[in-house]
């Protein structure tokens, strides 16, 4: 049997964009909340916790984009100019704020909180513009003769803002659940006030992105609510009730080994169901079909940047295992006084 090329690159590239949102996610939920704490040595402490693989988490993007290029040209050819602007600005937040992380600890008293501000303003911009191209990307574009044929402004819809604002507060909640297990004192009790409001939210986003969605979209509503796809779909809504019950009980009971875990777990379902609605379209969309004269090509470049693929993920192992920890205190938890990042500006 011939391997599926284009399903399974369709699973790397889903595998790559979650593994971003989980590594990545909690690393600007950080930037996220840093407005709401004021003190410089917790501050200190919270890019401590991050400083060893913040600028590693941020590799699963590059093999998103390289393999949407790679394996499914079409479909980068459709969404890249579609989403131009929101892409931009996205990667300038992303820029300034890993300038600002290496900088804030080289800065004296008067410029530290220039560069605070810009660590946050950079996290929050760019998690709000990752939302509002995923919202876009759910409403669909207008394609014509396979090229994308709508404005430059397509993508600002009510629904795609709406997503921006429900991604802020999705990985506020990542990053609030990283700082309860890598933190302890007055900053993880604080972090811990946050912690059930944070849930609210996201629990209400969620709600309202999945009746939105279906709402709006009569072939997603189609593809959801009909039977019986619909009893297919139906663990979906329960494995996410279950998993926040047992995160709210875990925040009641302040167990701070569990909700990391259970945040990731939410994001993991979450992710599962934006597959389940998108997949088939970029399918749909990027079957060139072996009638084509370029499939040929097509194929080949899949194959090896499949290959490709491998290696990188193997040599993102190699480079981990190489990374240094920051200051242990208790149970790998990071403490005030290493304030310089491993791997920082030396």
């Amino acid at each position: 049997m011939e391997l599926d090329l284009p399903l399974l690159w369709a699973g790397i590239i889903a595998f790559g964009v979650f593994m971003y949102v989980v590594m990545d996610g909690f690393d600007l939920g950080i930037g996220i909340l840093f407005p709401f704490v004021k003190g410089r040595e917790d501050r200190d402490v919270m890019m401590n916790t991050v400083a060893p693989i913040w600028d590693g988490n941020e590799t699963w993007l590059v093999l998103g984009g390289a393999g949407l290029f790679g394996a499914f040209p079409l479909a980068y050819a459709v969404i890249l100019p579609a989403l131009y602007l929101p892409l931009a600005l996205m990667l300038t937040a992303l820029i300034f704020r890993g300038v600002a992380f290496e900088f804030r600890f080289k800065a004296g008293d008067r410029l530290r909180p220039v560069w605070d501000a810009g660590f946050a303003a950079g996290s929050i911009i760019a998690t709000f513009v990752q939302g509002v191209a995923l919202g876009a990307f759910l409403d669909g574009f207008r394609v014509e003769n396979r090229a994308f044929a709508g404005g430059a402004f397509d993508w600002l819809t009510p629904f795609a803002l709406f997503v921006g604002v429900a991604l802020v507060a999705g990985y506020a909640l990542l990053g609030a659940a990283w700082l309860v297990l890598k933190t302890e004192g007055e900053l993880q009790d604080r972090i811990w006030r946050m912690m059930i409001p944070l849930t609210a939210v996201v629990l209400a986003a969620v709600a309202g992105v999945s009746l939105w969605t279906p709402l709006a979209h009569e072939a997603i509503a189609d593809r959801w609510v009909t039977w019986p796809k619909l009893f297919w779909l139906s663990p979906m809504p329960i494995l996410v009730a279950a998993v926040a019950l047992l995160l709210l009980r875990a925040e009641a009971k302040r167990l701070d080994r569990q909700p990391f875990p259970l945040a990731l777990a939410l994001f993991g379902l979450a992710n599962a169901g934006f597959c389940k609605r998108v997949g088939a379209s970029i399918l749909l969309l990027v079957g060139e079909g072996a009638q084509d004269h370029t499939w040929t090509a097509i194929h080949f470049r899949r194959r090896g940047f499949l290959c490709g693929c491998v290696r990188r993920c193997y040599r993102c192992r190699c480079d981990r295992q190489r990374r240094r920890g920051c200051a242990p205190s208790g149970r790998g938890r990071c403490r005030a006084g290493a304030q310089d990042p491993p791997g920082g500006l030396r």
